[in-house]
């Protein structure tokens, strides 16, 4: 039954993208990567992601992320690109990708760098169980680089139970401001 609805959701993103409900359709000198999402708990909560990376029109890199997930519970959900290629359980995911010197990878704690992590993303809005994410950053890449999600241990979508509050602001500053508990998971590979 799982195989079948992940089949289900890889045709619906699939016909989403031939109907033009994607806006970024891929070309052929693109870098593509995709993620199956997955329940951390609930097998009943899964999807898909893909990134295309492209160069704007001054050069910089740039990269289309889109997702499509059922099973999660109506209304918003934090979604952040994770430091770490890895699920089982999505703790292993680590914290928001955020590489350099000065990076803090802990959406709430102290020295804090939440909304401004190279893997923080716009909210997952779900209605009647289903949930698509459109957006663009120019935060990550899917090329070698500093940037690049692709290093030595890769990088993983999270969906958060709650919303991103887009916390940023020392009197914000709270446990699970950034979406609390995990609710799904999903390695990013290339393609």
């Amino acid at each position: 039954m799982a195989c079948l609805t992940r089949t289900w959701t890889a045709a619906v993103f699939g016909l989403l993208v031939l109907i033009g409900a994607n806006p970024f359709p891929a070309n052929a000198e693109d870098l593509i990567a995709e993620a199956e999402i997955v329940g951390c708990k609930d097998k009943n909560i899964f999807g898909t992601g893909v990134l295309i990376e492209r160069e704007s029109a001054e050069g910089i890199k740039q990269v289309d992320v889109s997702l499509i997930v059922k099973g999660l519970k109506d209304g918003k959900h934090a979604v952040h690109i994770h430091e770490t290629a890895a699920c089982q359980p999505c703790g292993a995911a680590q914290g928001h990708h955020d590489p350099g010197p000065n990076s803090n990878t802990k959406p709430d704690a102290p020295r804090f760098n939440h909304p401004y992590h190279m893997g923080d993303l716009v909210n997952l809005e779900v209605e009647n169980g289903v949930g698509v994410m459109q957006t663009t950053t120019n935060r990550v890449t899917l090329s070698d680089g500093r940037l690049s999600i692709f290093d030595e241990d890769g990088a993983s979508f999270i969906i958060h139970t709650n919303e991103d509050q887009y916390c940023d602001r020392e009197g914000e500053l709270r446990k699970g401001c950034a979406g609390g508990s995990r609710d799904a998971c999903g390695i990013i590979k290339r393609r």
